[in-house]
């Protein structure tokens, strides 16, 4: 059983460490957690709300960065967030048979904002 403190903990641990972490912290085994979890949920429900914070927090600083312009962070957001993805299609034959491609093609939605420019 954990006190209040140590459940308050659980939560400010769980922004950045693992749920194996956060035991070998109290220094107990993973499933001794796991069990302390079942029996106090609390603890879980106190894990998860600090993991969601703290994904909420990056989340909203890589948006932010993504809208201001910063094309590594547009791209990262649209292939985790809307499924964005790059393609190659690679031509397998060539004229004189060889099977050397000829042509290389990358294909990649545009990330420009006609409003952004200027």
């Amino acid at each position: 059983m954990l006190t209040e403190e140590q459940v308050a903990q659980v939560e400010a641990l769980g922004a950045v460490l693992s749920l194996e972490q956060i035991a070998d912290y109290f220094g107990i085994g993973r499933n001794t957690l796991t069990d302390i979890m079942k029996r106090q949920p609390e603890v879980a429900e106190r894990y998860k709300k600090g993991k969601s914070r703290a994904i909420a927090s990056v989340a909203t600083g890589l948006l932010q960065r993504a809208q201001a312009g910063d094309t590594a962070s547009a791209i990262f957001y649209l292939k985790t967030q809307a499924r964005w993805r790059e393609t190659q299609a690679i031509e397998h034959t060539s004229p004189d048979g060889s099977m050397t491609p000829t042509r290389i093609e990358i294909v990649a939605p545009s990330l420009q904002n006609d409003d952004a420019k200027g």
